[in-house]
């Protein structure tokens, strides 16, 4: 009788703990449960609160934009190299300036003595976006070497020249699309040629400043160390930030200039020497420089397999790279294919009724305008800054390159064009 109550109490007392053990594990899952369910509720408050922030900061930036001219004053004039100084322009109102995307530029409007119009130019953006001030930096361009008798570059020299401190200027806001996505985590490869480097800085100064690590190579040539601008301070940036790194090529080396300290190569950028540091094509790759040193790398980098949309260029004057590095757009169907030199297209001038057969070695409507005694108004003659955009009264154009400046439907930026098929522009 006694070993029977025993097992029923045993029984019983494992029935209850049972219970209890269900009920504590029942108890256990529901608070982990709602700690999940805390954790999410959480998460998703910060989210929101992260949307409002960015949607707050967006509305806040738009409400900074501006339209048109807007006066800056020339806070600093300082010299980085031989010919190459940055200017430090802050708004003359005094009010805080729109951030802007790292390698966009500003557009200057300049009355320059002796010209009967304005003249109208774009600059990179040489620093990382600041509320107080922006910054360009411009290299003083002499005569082509072909050409030594040649006037040398008017805008720049009026910079380097007559542009002091105190100086008001007049300046649209940043624009442009050679542009690096801060929020991109991809690693990153700039190559520089030259002044090229002005973009390519805003690049660097912006991943330098934020706390998030980005991969990234700076690529940069330059003759030797006199044209060497930022030196000093690229060696700090690549000192202090361990994801920054920077090699240097210095193609018509100095007894001055030390191999090893100074410059890593001594010669030409290619993407050859480029592979020993990066291992792979897994970058995304923003070319900015001459002419000819962009068509090199940008050939050289699609015959190693880099993708073609991860190859950003930003050509300085006329975007030459397009031949060499981009497609032609597509023909719209039905309209023909783009002008060659075996296809007669008219081009028709209707203000200075001039009617000329296109001669693709004119390069773009602009250029071929010109050759024509037919006068259009230019800037920067990369598409940038809207200077030259007449109206296409009819037929079809070819964009040549991508462009910064907005164009009304029925308008052409005449410098980055040519024509799809007969065509007849309000020039």
């Amino acid at each position: 009788m006694d070993a029977v109550v025993f097992v029923l109490g045993a029984v019983l007392i494992a029935l209850v703990c049972t219970q209890l053990g269900l009920v504590t594990l029942s108890s256990i899952r529901e608070m982990l449960h709602g700690r999940e369910r805390r954790r999410l509720a959480l998460e998703a408050l910060r989210e929101h609160i992260e949307t409002a922030r960015i949607s707050r900061a967006r509305r806040e930036q738009e409400a900074l934009h501006w339209n048109g001219y807007r006066k800056f004053v020339v806070q600093r004039k300082v010299c980085e190299a031989d010919n190459v100084c940055s200017f430090y322009l802050a708004p003359h109102d005094g009010k805080r300036l729109p951030l802007f995307k790292p390698g966009q530029y500003l557009t200057f409007r300049l009355k320059i003595p002796g010209r009967d119009k304005p003249v109208i130019r774009c600059y990179s953006l040489s620093d990382a976006p600041r509320s107080e001030y922006y910054r360009i930096t411009i290299k003083r361009v002499g005569p082509p070497p072909q050409q030594p008798d040649s006037p040398p570059g008017l805008v720049s020299n009026y910079f380097h020249d007559h542009v002091h401190e105190g100086d008001i200027l007049d300046v649209q806001a940043p624009n442009g699309h050679f542009v690096l996505d801060p929020a991109d985590r991809r690693p990153v490869a700039l190559i520089a040629g030259g002044v090229g480097i002005t973009p390519l800085l805003c690049m660097v100064n912006s991943i330098a400043a934020r706390e998030t690590v980005r991969p990234m190579w700076l690529f940069y040539g330059v003759r030797n160390g006199k044209e060497h601008a930022m030196k000093e301070h690229l060696r700090e940036l690549a000192g202090r930030h361990e994801h920054i790194r920077v090699v240097n090529f210095y193609s018509h080396p100095t007894d001055q200039d030390v191999a090893g300290s100074d410059y890593d190569h001594g010669e030409c950028i290619r993407v050859e020497l480029l592979r020993q540091y990066l291992k792979s094509t897994n970058y995304q790759f923003f070319v900015c420089g001459p002419p000819g040193m962009m068509q090199a790398v940008t050939t050289q980098l699609r015959d190693w397999g880099v993708p073609k949309e991860d190859i950003l260029t930003e050509a300085f004057g006329p975007a030459t790279v397009s031949k060499v590095f981009a497609s032609p757009p597509p023909a719209t169907p039905g309209a023909g294919t783009p002008a060659g030199p075996a296809t007669k297209v008219k081009v028709t001038f209707s203000k200075s009724g001039k009617v000329c057969c296109w001669d693709a070695k004119a390069e773009n409507l602009l250029d071929f305008a010109l050759s024509n005694g037919v006068q259009i108004d230019c800037g920067c003659r990369a598409g940038n800054c809207g200077t030259c955009v007449v109206a296409l009264k009819s037929g079809k154009v070819n964009y040549l390159t991508e462009h910064g400046a907005a164009v009304e439907e029925g308008a052409c930026l005449t410098c980055v064009t040519a024509p799809q098929e007969d065509i007849v522009l309000d020039a």
